[in-house]
């Protein structure tokens, strides 16, 4: 699973990196490397308009709420529990299949965390490439929350979950299980809003290549939500 992860560009060099046409951001996310689930978090996605239906889709990055509320949730408490979704599986539960189908996005990071060992005595390890940035495969979903106006700023609740996948050898001896990756030339596809056919999308998602990761141990620090800094990826010695 991914239970955390780091995130420490700013949204103007996310845009940059990712080709992002229009930036949405309502409020800018301060350097985080302690991203934990319910946290706001930085997502590019294609989308339209209704106001402009004429218009083709153009990539965007905004800020999303990590656990997804789907749309026939009723409250967000649900989202608490679905941070993360198998893709092996993802196209067929009820919480994640038309998100599968429509709303699909990256979430940039700096790498991801990890544990391993006993319980009481879990060792973190920090995930990252080995060169530029991750972009973990995501679904998006919008919940409209009904106890408040419908022209309410808090009235649209948009919410994501990570796609899991089988780890790569490199990351396995930490975790099974690692965040699906995206490569730079599968972007374009993935966030396409056109391909809805489960089978389609899912042929967009290739296994995860082995190499492109390291991993070291870090501070303990970690496993506290409210500890954040850089000095949370500084290795240390075991």
């Amino acid at each position: 699973m991914c239970g955390r992860y780091a995130v420490s560009q700013s949204a103007d060099d996310l845009a940059d990196e990712f080709g992002v046409e229009r930036e949405e951001v309502r409020e800018r996310l301060d350097p985080d490397w302690n991203v934990a689930p319910s946290k706001k978090v930085y997502a590019v996605l294609t989308r339209g308009k209704k106001d402009e239906p004429d218009e083709p889709p153009v990539r965007r990055l905004r800020t999303l709420r990590w656990g997804l509320v789907p749309s026939w949730a009723k409250d967000l408490a649900i989202g608490n529990r679905l941070i993360n979704a198998r893709v092996e599986t993802a196209a067929e539960k009820p919480a994640f299949r038309k998100a599968f189908a429509l709303r699909r996005c990256i979430l940039p990071a700096d790498g991801f965390y990890e544990w391993r060992g006993e319980k009481g005595e879990k060792q973190p390890f920090f995930i990252h490439p080995k060169d530029g940035s991750l972009a973990m495969a995501g679904l998006y979903e919008i919940w409209r929350d009904k106890s408040k106006p419908e022209d309410a700023d808090d009235a649209f609740v948009w919410s994501v979950v990570i796609l899991t996948t089988d780890a790569t050898d490199d990351v396995g001896q930490i975790h099974d299980r690692m965040p699906m990756l995206v490569g730079p030339d599968d972007w374009g596809r993935w966030l396409d809003p056109s391909i809805t056919d489960p089978e389609d999308v899912t042929r967009l998602l290739n296994p995860a290549v082995p190499g492109v990761l390291d991993a070291y141990p870090v501070s303990t620090d970690v496993n506290k939500v409210g500890n954040n800094g850089p000095h949370l990826v500084e290795p240390v010695e075991l």
